[in-house]
């Protein structure tokens, strides 16, 4: 017996034995046999048209599966699918890989210009506030905004060692800065997510494959922030580690990928670190350094020329193209704004590129077989996390690599949940090698508090299924906002990476100011923000606030897509209502010749004529109209 089907048309296989492998169709009325050898794969770009029932790229009916739902691949599908090709294909693969290897290389090239620009841009900000010694939700808040200003926690993790090892920052709130850096760092591929606005159904996956390493973050440090505070357990637990070990001065180490990328960054831009570490340990300012001052200003080197946030190349001596002899220090911010367009601009295009070349590649590839390739253990995932981020020293630009490919639907939101946490992971590496050659070992201590936080928040939210579905949950909700209003991804940036942190560090600086009234300030504000956030609650719950916000998102975005398409809908408008005139015969407006009334009069003539016609009277029947008294007239009287 044959259950009924879920959708109207269900397709599936079976074995008998007068057929070999034949394909059944089953509609609400008919049972359909069909030869498989006439079935076009080319022509069956949507699920409703595959025998198998899955999905493939570049279909257009495409969205991500449930495994339970299509079933599992076997790998002899996989290793078919991968290596059983023609010549003119394997030659095609291979100018893909190309194009994947380049894209690939100036994708990184623009991130890596834009860790630099962004740190000429805020570099003077970071370091003045990375130096300040303050309250642990201060310090936490620095830690996210220096990383937002620098887009790069390994960079604010380095500095943050450095400051401890000068003795200028306190070991345990150089813990809180490293936990703020943890969330800072998930800002950049938020950003890259947004590259993908132009297909609605991308940037809901690339926006979900973004926020889920946010969210890990956020609920990791809304948990172990106080408990810390408390206790201080990474404190105590890294000191007994350290204690007894002599780290020695040595070079660091540089990882292959910015071995080859940075050579080429290098010559457009390179942030002077060096004067963020001074300006956090109170050493210098930035006003300090400027103007800069060449020997030689047309032939300026690193020897030569004295240097300020933007700085020349210590090994081949040579500067970049955006460093200006005698410049000042908004001439330098200036030339980072520049670069940092410059960058985005290079990380679109190289998305772009990424994205089409992939999507070509793949195209007509079964989902079944794609997660099947990637549905590696959990847990190995975070190993490959891991060695990738140590590869690349930054967690920001393994994140960045994997959104768009969770974003064409070739990644799953479960497989990058493990992946973001292994970058977590590896990230600390960096801050780890620079602590063991900092000859100090407080700068160790801090390092390998680094790296027990986020062993930690993995210990607690991954194993267990039910607390790893919260940050999944959360990701897929967020992504499902982008569908309602993509204008989202840009107010989530600035609402969690700017508003709140610049909020909370505000208010926590007013406790620190051995004052007595910025201490009631500050607690009268902190009651305003909890009665606020309590009201939300209600609102949203109980007053049907989910709702009002789901309905504005949606006019916002129905406000977009009338002004983009107004002038096509008016010409629409403009056609009917000429067609219309034609078939009415109606005077055209721009008809100079017939005055208002004349118009009017011919118009009352045409709607008297469609009566009588309608009307259809017999010949001998008298034809009745009404006169202004009210009095039916005959035809003769009106003609009199």
């Amino acid at each position: 017996s044959l259950t009924p089907p879920k959708s109207e048309l269900q397709s599936f296989f079976f074995h008998s034995r007068s057929h070999s492998l034949s394909v059944v169709k089953i509609d609400s009325k008919n049972l359909i046999m069909e030869d498989p050898t006439k079935i076009d794969p080319k022509n069956n770009r949507a699920r409703a048209d595959r025998p198998t029932g899955s999905y493939h790229i570049g279909d257009t009916d495409f969205e991500v599966e449930d495994t339970n739902e299509i079933g599992e691949a076997t790998w002899g599908e996989v290793a078919s699918a991968c290596c059983v090709h023609s010549g003119g294909e394997w030659l095609m693969i291979l100018v893909g890989l190309g194009l994947i290897c380049f894209f690939l290389y100036f994708f990184l090239l623009g991130l890596d210009l834009m860790g630099s620009s962004a740190k000429v841009l805020g570099g003077c900000a970071a370091g003045s506030i990375l130096g300040e010694d303050t309250n642990p939700v201060a310090a936490l808040m620095i830690g996210v905004l220096a990383t937002v200003l620098m887009q790069s926690s390994s960079t604010t993790t380095s500095i943050v060692v450095a400051l401890v090892g000068a003795d200028t920052v306190p070991a345990r709130q150089a813990i809180y800065m490293i936990m703020g850096a943890n969330i800072g760092t998930s800002v950049t591929n938020t950003i890259v997510a947004m590259g993908q606005m132009g297909d609605g159904d991308q940037l809901e996956r690339a926006f979900a494959g973004a926020t889920v390493h946010d969210l890990f973050n956020f609920l990791t440090v809304a948990l172990l922030f106080p408990i810390e505070i408390l206790t201080g357990y990474l404190f105590y637990i890294t000191e007994a580690m350290v204690s007894g070990v002599v780290v020695e001065k040595g070079d660091k180490w540089e990882g292959p990928i910015k071995k080859v990328v940075s050579p080429l960054g290098s010559l457009i831009i390179k942030s002077n670190k060096g004067l963020i570490e001074d300006v956090a340990q109170g050493d210098t300012t930035c006003e300090a350094q400027y103007p800069t001052v060449c020997d030689d200003p047309d032939n300026p080197t690193y020897d030569t020329c004295s240097q300020g946030l933007i700085s020349c190349d210590k090994k081949s001596g040579n500067c970049p193209a955006f460093f200006q002899a005698g410049a000042s220090r908004s001439d330098d911010e200036v030339s980072g704004g520049v670069c940092f367009f410059i960058a985005l601009i290079i990380l679109v295009v190289c998305l772009i590129g990424l994205v089409t070349v992939l999507q070509k590649m793949l195209l007509g590839m079964s989902t079944r077989i794609l997660y099947k390739a990637t549905n590696i253990n959990g847990y190995l995932a975070i190993l490959v996390g891991v060695g990738i981020t140590i590869l690349v020293q930054s967690s920001s630009i393994t994140t960045s690599t994997l959104t768009p490919l969770v974003g064409m639907g070739v990644l799953r939101l479960e497989q990058m949940l493990p992946l973001t946490l292994g970058a977590n992971i590896g990230t600390t590496v960096t801050a780890l090698l620079a602590s063991m050659v900092s000859g100090k070992i407080v700068s160790l201590q801090v390092a390998l508090a680094h790296l027990f936080f986020n062993i930690t928040g993995i210990v607690i939210f991954y194993p267990i299924p039910f607390l790893r579905r919260i940050p999944l949950n959360g990701a897929r909700a967020l992504g499902k906002a982008t569908r309602v209003w993509r204008g989202f991804p840009l107010v989530y940036i600035l609402v969690m990476f700017v508003l709140i942190p610049l909020i909370l560090f505000g208010i926590s600086s007013l406790f620190t100011q051995n004052s007595l009234g910025f201490t009631i300030l500050g607690a009268l504000l902190v009651g305003i923000i909890v009665f606020g956030l309590a009201y939300y609650m209600f609102w949203w719950k109980c007053r049907g606030g989910a709702t009002k916000c789901n309905d504005c998102f949606e006019r916002r975005q129905a406000k977009q897509v009338v002004m983009r398409t107004l002038a096509d809908d008016m010409d629409y408008m403009k056609a009917k209502i000429d067609a219309l005139s034609v078939h009415t015969g109606l005077p055209d407006d721009d008809d100079a010749d017939i005055e208002d009334g004349e118009q009017e009069a011919l118009l009352a003539k045409k709607v008297q004529t469609d009566m009588q016609e309608t009307a259809i009277p017999s010949p001998s029947a008298p034809v009745y109209s009404y006169a202004s008294s009210g009095e039916p007239q005959s035809e003769d009287e009106m003609t009199a």
